[in-house]
């Protein structure tokens, strides 16, 4: 079983920057691949970034490409999700999720375990 807890949400002006933790329990947690997804208001969940195990293999949402990076730090049982050049639009709940073998990186269904979320509010 994994556990995990998101952290780092918060309220930002447009154009500034946060950085999601996703803080995961349970010793197998650095064999998981990682993912982001985000809910925002009125739309349905969708894929943000990937992170392999290793962290050597990543992938991200074409709208999040160049701003957003995902990275993690398997001794601290920890992925990072960095957000930069923030939007209006990247306005939602942020979700992190972990599989031991995803079939499908980009796709909800795929990821066994889910956090509680963060919210992340981006004001214009």
């Amino acid at each position: 079983q994994v556990q995990l807890v998101e952290s780092g949400g918060g309220l930002v002006q447009a154009g500034g920057s946060l950085r999601l933790s996703c803080a995961a329990s349970g010793r197998t947690f650095s064999t998981y691949t990682v993912g982001w997804f985000r809910r925002a208001p009125g739309k349905e969940r969708e894929f943000v970034a990937t992170i392999n195990w290793s962290g050597g293999l990543t992938n991200a949402a074409d709208s999040v490409k160049g701003r957003f990076t995902i990275s993690r730090l398997n001794a601290k049982n920890t992925v990072y999700l960095q957000m930069n050049s923030l939007k209006p639009e990247d306005t939602a709940v942020y979700y992190c999720a972990a599989d031991a073998r995803p079939l499908a990186l980009s796709v909800e269904s795929a990821y066994t375990f889910w956090g509680q979320g963060t919210q992340v509010t981006v004001s214009s």
